[in-house]
């Protein structure tokens, strides 16, 4: 049963596998994986706004607490604060209920392990078999509205996670002047974004903070930046910031409304840990969708890349295996592995700031220094997943692609995960030169006989 995706167990609430029978077996199996690795069972939960997430908290509950452990709800939080909080607090795992900057009808249930990092792919096939096993016959009976019968103990923990955050940048080094615009999705970073850069003395203009259960993610937030930048237009504000539902990834607006991404914010904070001693051996992950004009910036800087796949949780595992302490993908996931080895909009926002303090630039001077490169994406239905590698036609166009970018471009080239289809994808100098070239490579596929015309 494939119940796990890149992100944890995603879909729509109240059907499968977001159902409230597969959720509390989820609840259930959870605890029996991790009760085989000895001592108590103990969970830490939060979540986003979305009406649905009470009752999926409370039969996640009870499937727990069927098998003898605990679940202890730190109600709406960032996602990165049950990552802290889990380890911090002593909890053997921590769940977040959320599907991050979906809508609100979806939701998700993603897990962390003891020590605040993402649930291993060993343990998600363990947790599935266990669900998939029907020779243990806890059920739940109810249709996702308990009430009465389960009852889960309620803290607040979000002094902690302020605590935690605020030694990024301390009160008194921000800049006293600073004038900034947020917007948290209405989502979870309300209950604890305004309070933050308040404590900071900066002078703070929110929106996205009148959650009603069903607006989170609704033409706000990170994959809606169009508000916030005439927010800080309007308001003549030094730069704006749009976290996710979840909290996990920050899109930032500089002064004019100009959009600034993960790629230029990686960027402008490497070089300000490099100048402070921090960036572990000057070498930051990326994905390979982050530009090429990232890679050209970083090494102009003397500072090295590492590109991985997408997704912030193979961003953390290339981080953890080479011992880096920043990485992240273009979307607003920024991974500091001094503060925590998982996305975190609010630690990324006060890291940015960080560098605006440190180096008295604004935002869209910092950005500037990075040159985006036009990119082109090329899709092509295919019949079969042939091996390129095996076809000298194919391989003989890439190569020559390959060498026209001369270290000045980006040439990939994948099958799609979810469809038929074959990805090509350039960047370069020349928005004209890359899309014919990209041609290229399609007609050669085509000539093949691998795609379907």
């Amino acid at each position: 049963m494939k119940l796990f995706g890149t992100d944890g167990v995603r879909g729509k609430a109240g059907q499968f596998p977001l159902d409230a029978p597969t959720v509390f077996r989820l609840g259930a199996a959870l605890a029996r994986a991790l009760r085989s690795d000895g001592g108590d069972v103990r969970f830490l939960v939060g979540r986003d706004t979305r009406e649905s997430g009470p009752w999926i908290e409370r039969e996640l509950a009870a499937g727990v607490r069927s098998q003898g452990g605990t679940l202890t709800s730190a109600g709406v939080i960032p996602t990165p604060a049950i990552a802290h909080l889990t380890s911090r607090k002593g909890f053997t795992a921590g769940v977040v209920i959320s599907a991050s900057h979906n809508p609100f009808e979806d939701n998700g249930i993603k897990v962390f392990s003891g020590t605040g990092e993402k649930f291993t792919e060993e343990l998600e096939r363990r947790v599935e078999a266990i669900v998939a096993d029907k020779s243990w016959g806890q059920e739940s009976t109810a249709d996702g509205s308990r009430t009465d019968d389960v009852t889960i103990e309620q803290v607040d923990y979000r002094a902690d996670y302020l605590a935690h955050l605020s030694k990024i940048l301390p009160a008194g080094q921000a800049s006293r002047s600073m004038r900034l615009a947020i917007d948290c999705a209405n989502g979870a970073t309300t209950t604890v974004a305004p309070q933050l850069f308040e404590s900071l003395g900066i002078e703070t203009h929110c929106v996205g903070v009148q959650p009603d259960g069903r607006n989170i993610n609704l033409n706000c937030g990170s994959t809606a930046p169009a508000l916030l930048a005439r927010t800080v237009v309007e308001g003549g504000y030094q730069l704006g910031v749009a976290f996710d539902g979840d909290g996990d990834r920050a899109i930032f607006v500089d002064a004019r409304g100009k959009v600034v991404d993960g790629d230029a914010v990686m960027l402008l904070c490497a070089k300000q840990m490099m100048r402070e001693g921090r960036l572990a051996d000057n070498t930051l992950v990326a994905t390979v969708m982050s530009n090429i004009g990232l890679e050209l910036a970083l090494r102009d800087a003397g500072i090295g890349i590492v590109r991985c796949a997408v997704g912030d949780k193979y961003v953390m595992e290339e981080m953890t295996r080479r011992g880096l302490s920043l990485g992240g993908e273009q979307s607003g996931h920024v991974i500091f592995s001094d503060h925590l080895f998982t996305g975190d909009g609010l630690a990324t926002a006060l890291n940015v700031l960080r560098t605006m303090a440190s180096t008295g630039r604004g935002l869209g001077d910092l950005a500037s220094e990075l040159t985006t490169f036009p990119q082109v994406l090329l899709n092509v239905r295919v019949s079969e997943r042939v091996d390129l590698a095996t076809v000298p036609e194919v391989v003989s166009v890439m190569s020559a692609v390959e060498s026209k970018l001369a270290g000045q471009g980006r040439l990939l080239v994948r099958y799609s995960g979810t469809e038929p289809l074959l990805r090509v994808m350039l960047e370069g100098r020349d928005e004209g030169d890359i899309r014919r070239w990209g041609q290229e490579i399609i007609d050669a596929v085509r000539a093949r006989g691998i795609a379907l015309t």
